[in-house]
């Protein structure tokens, strides 16, 4: 640390300095990895000069503190090793501080401790280094220097003139007097103003009276110390010591105290403490009256608050501030009471709670006293002793969080927290993990890490320790207001109670506090709410706005007669403009008691009176008290609990119940007595509750929970209804599902709409991060901080990002810190930092974990680098990451970045945070998905909501995709419900049909489907599913789990309903037949038809030798042309093997048949022994490609004023087969007109696929051209006529016009759309050589069965298991070896593997998988270096593998 250059840098080395070792190197050059700004110190010389007179000198320990005009430094001890401060001796010492400005003023004192600590002090000096304006020096001229001079330099530093240069600045203070108990005035510190200060700097005296209150006990023995702060700084700590009367501080006494100091201008606040060292130190104070003798001025500083460990907060050192004496005279005149003015105090002070975590490591705790001190950038709090814990009686144990309460007025924003102990106790080392500070009325709460010993005998010996603010665990909030809460106890038999009174306060729609608990401990539940008392309660809570409509005040009804008769509350809060308050006053006079009344311990109250009370210009109150017009009323609401009537269904644990409306909400209240049945929640009964409430509005929701006690807790809820009395409306909620620990998602608290209810429920966290990203929240739903130079990509649209997150294996990896990614595009531009949040349940990345995120956040273009970085800031807090992967599925690519480095503060270069560039990276191409907005609607049908597993695909012109698990989510897919979420879809719109199934899982297996609606949120086209219908084995006509249904577009139906008749011929083979199930999928222009199982035919005995099999399948979805059949058999039965001769596929609606030629065995011991194949349509042969074909060519001219030309244009076709001769494009009709689009058709031999064009623009009548003119030419589609395969060239370029075809540009195809006829030409069946590697790890192979789905352009493979007899298979670094015929895939786009986990050790690593096709000898490699381990890394047994380019 350099407090000098204000930076703080860490050199890391982690290396050998050795002979021996490593490179043998003994010393090497470091440099630093990070340079981390801190506050800025100076140095400063400071003398002091001990008087010569008898007994001058002291062995006490001395201080200073430094005041200027741009603050203070701290208290400084000055020591050094010499015996100081001896008479006549003057000493200097140096250190380093806050630069304060210009100086006015120093304060030096001494502790008094040691034998004769009297000390007689001369004069003290203060010194620093300024930049300053100084004359030039004129330097001698030496006669050598002169002779080497160049002409040209001679005149050059001649004359003199002013340069910037460091000057001593030097502040004398004279003193000349004692600082003695026994000498002068007993002072033992003073105040000293510099020899040449300004005139209105002067000494001043301040008599500070202090009143003790009148009550039991109020009196104290300790030690008490005051802080008197101004406009000029502050008199630092004086102990008052030297009062009128010999006992201080006893009940209903006044102490008369003189603090002598320079002159503060106007007082804004004090600081009075006591050290808690006597036996009877609790102290009630009621105010402080300070009088500035200078100015006759007298300022008021109420308290009536203890200063105590064991009363109140716990606090012993308060901040009280100033107050207009009208508000000190007001209490005067009602007969005798004091003033009450907490409510002023709080709100001009700051609340602090601060939450100290020990750590986890053994012997962590201490019984050391600790202390504290909060700087902010104004002030400091000065010492905190941190005696009095709110929630534990034994202090800073191991693991332990420890609250404490400290209040400090006006200290701007924490800088730093300095925590220390003395070291005293028996184990007094103590290991601090963090300290977390929280500032509700500031909204702030802000963690300060530690992790660190403060032990003598434990890393560097510190026992005090300054800690920072960690910048990425700030969290900030909605600041809270201070209330002043009076709670009036009844005067009736038996009214108090020593239950755990809590309140809840209400403000216009809706709006609401959080539950208070109003006394924190037993103890204080003990003193409070007494027959007949008033308790006055200052508390922070959420700012509810300007009306508080109703309050909800209630206790749990524990303790000794728990019954209790609230008389009213009054709350009264700050005006928001002006001086004065507002007080609410709240009727209740009756029982809030089991036993009495209506049996409620809960009740709502609304207003009956508001008084405000304000202060004048002229100093006096107003006071104005107004009748509440238009309160709410309270209502009743009778609610019906309907139990569902199956097995199981009743509950006999208590169920609580919250009713919300637009107004606000009842609360949780519990349904303890039903009005018609005395076993309540009874299977198939309806049990009836009243709750009274103040009147909650249209009711919208209601939550509904059991605390899971006694034996058969689990409920299964069937219906709700809750009836307003008053207005007669009546609200259904329909639940049907398990409240149960053991049943559907396990959870034993919902949340259920009204029925009908068309408002946001939204839980997809894409459309929660739309509209954060519009109101400026991120993801902790804080306020953004703008930062100043980086341009967040905040317009663009939001796009999904998949992370993968591997940590290493080394002992320490895992961290349970926080993981954020920030992804940087083009121009700085940025996405917010996306924290990568642990799913429930998971504590930390655990060493060789693999975890998956997926996080919303802005498109920034192509990426350029990644941060990744976690908020730990301790050494606690290290993480070794391994890979990096960023998945950005919307543009299909993926970034693979080889991490292999620590994030720690304590390992590697230091740094917690990585820049990763892409172009260090490995990129690989994967699907690329558009996002469907999905909305799928379930029937208004009795128990058609499901918890099982719902799967989802979705066929378009342009493929299908893989089946995907919908997401329930908690609450989705329940009786008349509409959930919307997104899904990634692949892009192969326009849609045509979806196929949804479900496995029959949960607790409610069957599902009422209504319809399903998709809209591709870039294009805003819709398409609309409908089904209406049952999924179910039980339920409904069709009997089916799963169903197809056609997308239908502006009440089109995109596929049409078909019969398929299929029938299959077996060949005149011996052993020919079979008796094992045969299955088939057809695949078509539209996709697939699933798996269709081939049972009921027109022969009894199926598959029989010679014989043909026909089957018939009505209401399909017709697939247009057909391209191949899969079909396979289980191999079951007597014989399976099965020779086929061919399946014809008959289409009833497009009347046509198509032919699938097989002739070959589906057998184990056959042929190549596969029992799986599949067939290629033989109709397509048809189209002879030897002859000429046409070609269609459209060009499209660019929208600018010169882009058209009245010239030709000529075009030469580059195939992969040949070369077509040049076309000129005749521009007759007017042609090439800018933003025009012409087609022109020629026709050509065949030339195969087009790779590229040369384009050229030539004169009519072959002259040469007069001027430049240009043809701007914006993109060519070239469509060739036979098979339909479309060629895109996107030119966008300017071609010159010239006379002879010489003058040319080239174009090459950048994408290119193959028609479905020409993709089913190219399905010839190939063998695939598939070579597997598994890694060289331990515990690498696997026994379990391997399968894999190869998928390439023309479709995929099917999924193929991968055996080979008499060998063990995927053993350790071991490479198998297989040959699958199918028919040809094409450019192979990525390979599924997956294994069935059977047998015990079935965890396997997999290297890569090789893909060769054996006809065309391309080899595509696929990488894949993970597990595939239900046990390892994250869990998954499949992977999809994409090939690396």
């Amino acid at each position: 640390m350099v407090p000098v250059h204000g930076k703080n840098y860490m050199f890391p080395s982690h290396r050998w300095l050795c002979k021996d070792e490593a490179d043998g190197k003994t010393e090497v050059e470091i440099y630093p990895s990070e340079i981390i700004e801190m506050e800025l110190l100076m140095n400063y010389e400071v003398t002091v000069v001990t008087g010569d007179v008898m007994f001058a000198g002291t062995n006490a320990r001395v201080f200073i503190q430094i005041y200027g005009e741009k603050g203070k430094t701290e208290i400084i001890a000055l020591e050094n090793r010499s015996n100081n401060f001896e008479r006549n001796k003057t000493e200097i010492f140096k250190f380093e501080a806050k630069d304060v400005g210009k100086i006015f003023k120093i304060r030096i004192g001494h502790d008094g401790s040691g034998v004769g600590s009297g000390w007689f002090l001369e004069a003290v000096d203060v010194k620093h280094l300024i930049m300053a304006l100084v004359p030039k020096e004129k330097k001698k001229d030496d006669k050598k220097k002169k002779k080497k001079k160049k002409k040209g330099e001679e005149d050059e530093d001649e004359d003199g003139g002013e340069e910037m240069q460091e000057v001593v600045l030097t502040y004398h203070f004279p003193c000349s007097r004692w600082l003695s108990s026994g000498e002068e005035d007993g002072e033992l510190v003073v105040e000293l103003l510099p020899e040449d200060a300004e005139e209105d700097l002067e000494v001043n005296t301040y008599e500070v009276c202090v009143f003790t209150g009148d009550m039991m006990g109020a009196g104290t023995d300790a030690n008490v110390y005051i802080n008197i702060y101004g406009e000029n700084g502050d008199t630092g700590e004086r102990s008052l010591s030297n009062s009128d009367n010999l006992n201080k501080f006893e009940r209903g006494q006044e102490d008369v105290f003189i603090v002598t100091a320079i002159d503060l201008g106007t007082l804004k606040k004090l600081r009075i403490r006591h050290d808690n060292t006597h036996p009877y130190s609790a102290w009630y104070l009621d105010r402080v009256e300070i009088v500035d003798t200078k100015e006759d001025i007298t300022y008021y500083f109420p308290c009536n608050r203890w200063l105590a460990v064991d009363e109140d907060d716990g606090q012993i050192a308060r901040e009280l501030v100033p107050v207009d004496e009208a508000f000190m005279k007001q209490d005067e005149d009602e007969e005798g009471t004091g003033a009450t003015l907490g409510l002023e105090q709080k709100s001009m002070s700051t609340t602090y709670t601060l939450k100290i975590k020990t750590g986890e490591k053994k012997y962590a705790g201490t019984d050391a006293n600790v202390f504290a001190i909060l700087f902010g950038e104004k002030d400091d709090t000065g010492l905190i002793n941190l005696k009095a814990c709110k929630n534990y009686k034994n202090k800073f144990e191991q693991g332990m969080i420890n609250e404490f309460t400290v209040e400090a007025v006006d200290l701007g924003d924490l800088e730093k927290l300095r925590i220390g102990h003395d070291n005293s106790g028996g184990s007094s080392g103590w290991f601090l993990d963090w300290v977390e500070v929280d500032a509700p009325s500031q909204g702030q709460r802000l963690r300060f890490p530690c992790g660190r010993w403060l032990d003598k005998g434990e890393d560097d010996g510190a026992i005090v320790r300054d800690l920072y603010p960690a910048d990425l665990q700030t969290e900030v909030y909605t600041p809270f207001v201070p209330y002043e809460i009076k709670i009036f106890t009844s005067d009736v038999f038996a009214a108090g109670t020593d239950a755990d009174v809590f309140i809840v306060l209400y403000g216009q729609n809706g709006v609401c506090t959080l539950q208070k608990h109003l006394c924190v401990n037993k103890r204080e539940r003990r003193l409070y709410f007494e027959r007949g008392a008033e308790d006055m309660f200052i508390v922070e809570l959420e700012d509810i706005g300007d009306v508080i409509e109703k309050i909800r005040i209630g206790h749990d009804n524990r303790g000794i007669n728990p019954g209790w008769h609230l008389d009213r509350v009054e709350i009264r809060r700050q005006l928001r403009k002006g001086k004065g308050s507002e007080t609410t006053i709240f009727p209740c006079e009756c029982w809030l008691a089991k036993s009495e009344d209506d049996g409620e311990t809960v009740r709502e109250l609304v207003a009956s009176d508001i008084i405000t009370q304000k202060l004048l210009r002229d100093g006096t109150l107003k006071t104005t008290e107004t009748e509440v017009e238009d309160a709410l009323e309270t209502h009743t609401y009778k609610v019906s609990v309907r139990t569902g009537d199956m097995y199981g269904a009743g509950t006999d644990a208590n169920v609580f119940l919250t009713i919300y409306g637009d107004l606000g909400d009842t609360g949780e209240r519990k349904l303890a007595k039903s009005e018609n049945n005395k076993n309540k929640f009874d299977r198939g009964e309806v049990d009836r509750f009243t709750i009274e409430a103040v009147d909650l509005g249209q009711v919208f929701k209601i939550r509904i929970r059991h605390d899971n006690t006694m034996v058969g807790a689990d409920w299964y809820l069937d219906q709700v209804e809750v009836q307003d009395v008053e207005t007669e409306e009546v609200y259904m909620f329909l639940c049907e599902r398990w409240l149960s620990k053991k049943k559907e998602d396990k959870r034993i608290e919902r949340i259920f709409y009204v029925k009908g209810y068309e408002g946001e429920r939204n839980t997809d966290p894409y459309f929660l991060k739309m509209s954060q990203s519009r109101q400026g929240l991120d993801k902790n739903a804080n306020k953004k901080k703008k930062k100043k130079k980086v341009s967040v990509a905040e317009e663009g649209p939001i796009i999904p990002y998949h992370f993968t997150l591997s940590t290493g294996v080394d002992r320490d990896a895992s961290t349970t810190a926080r993981a954020y990614v920030i992804i940087i595009g083009p121009n700085e531009a940025e996405t917010d930092r996306l924290w990568l949040d642990l799913a429930e349940g998971k504590k930390s990345f655990a060493v060789g974990s693999m975890e998956h995120f997926v996080c919303y956040g802005a498109d920034v273009g192509e990426i350029k680098r990644v941060e990744l970085g976690h908020n730990g800031v301790t050494p606690e807090s290290c993480w070794l990451v391994d890979e990096l992967s960023v998945a950005v599925p919307t543009k299909g690519i993926k970034y693979i970045f080889p991490c292999k480095c620590w994030l720690a503060k304590d390992r590697g270069d230091g740094l917690t945070v990585r820049l990763l560039n892409v172009l260090d990276s490995s990129t690989i191409n994967i699907i690329r998905k558009v996002i469907y907005a999905v909305t799928v609607v379930t029937g208004d049908t009795q128990y058609a909501g499901t918890d099982t597993n719902i799967f989802l695909t979705v066929y378009g012109a342009n493929g299908s995709t893989e089946e995907m698990l919908l997401p329930k989510n908690g609450d989705r897919f329940e009786r008349d419900q509409e959930d919307t979420f997104t899904l990634e879809i692949d892009d192969i719109a326009p849609l045509k049909k979806i196929r949804v199934w479900i496995d029959g899982s949960g607790s409610r297996p069957d599902w009422f489907l209504d319809r399903i609606l998709m809209r591709n949120l870039t294009t805003e086209e819709e398409y609309q599913f409908t089904y209406e219908n049952w999924l179910s084995k039980t339920k409904g006509p069709k009997r089916t789990k799963v169903c197809e249904l056609p997308a239908v577009v502006d009440d089109e139906e995109m596929v049409e309903k078909t019969t398929y008749i299929i029938q299959v011929q077996t060949s005149d083979v011996g052993g020919g037949g079979t008796d094992a199930n045969v299955f088939l999928i057809l695949f078509g222009e539209y996709g697939d038809t699933g798996t269709l199982p081939l049972k009921e035919s027109t022969n009894r005995n199926k598959f029989e030798r010679k014989m043909k099999d026909v089957f018939r399948f009505p209401e399909m979805l017709s697939l247009g042309e057909l391209s191949k059949v899969r079909v396979w058999h289980d191999n079951k039965g007597p014989a399976p093997g099965w020779h086929l001769e061919y399946i014809d596929v008959k289409d009833e609606a497009m009347d046509q048949t198509f032919r699938f030629p097989c002739d070959r065995w589906l057998a184990k011991n056959e042929d190549d022994g596969q029992i799986i194949r599949e067939l290629a349509c033989a109709n397509n042969d048809s189209i002879d490609l030897s002859d000429k074909t046409k070609y269609e060519i459209a060009t499209t001219t660019a929208n600018t004023d010169d882009a058209s030309t009245s010239e030709n244009a000529w075009i030469v076709l580059e195939g992969r087969k040949a070369r077509s001769k040049e076309f000129v494009l005749e521009n007759k009709k007017k042609k090439f007109l800018s933003g025009a689009t012409d087609t022109f058709e020629f026709s050509s031999k065949h030339l195969g696929e087009i790779a590229g064009i040369c384009l050229g623009h030539i004169t009519k009548d072959g002259k040469k051209a007069k001027k430049a003119v240009f043809w701007h030419c914006l993109e060519v589609v070239v469509t060739e006529k036979e098979l339909g395969n479309k060629y895109f060239f996107h030119c966008d370029a300017q071609i010159p016009l010239v006379a002879k075809k010489d003058q040319f540009q080239t174009f090459e195809c950048y994408k290119s759309v193959e028609s479905f006829a020409s993709k089913v030409r190219k399905l010839v069946p190939v063998k695939y050589e598939i070579i597997v590697i598994t890694g060289d790890v331990k515990g690498a192979g696997t026994d379990a069965n391997v399968f894999i789905t190869i998928y390439g352009v023309n479709g995929d493979s099917g999924r193929r298991q991968l055996r080979q007899k008499f060998r063990n298979l995927f053993e350790r670094g071991q490479t198998d070896r297989f040959v699958v015929e199918m028919l040809d895939l094409g450019e192979l786009l990525r390979i599924k593997v997956e294994h069935d986990g059977s047998n015990c050790s079935c965890g396997w690593f997999l290297e890569c998988v090789e893909v060769t096709n054996t006809a065309s000898s391309v080899t595509t490699i696929f990488q894949c270096g993970k597990w595939l381990d239900a046990e390892k890394a994250d869990g998954q047994i499949q992977r999809v593998l994409y090939p690396r380019y």
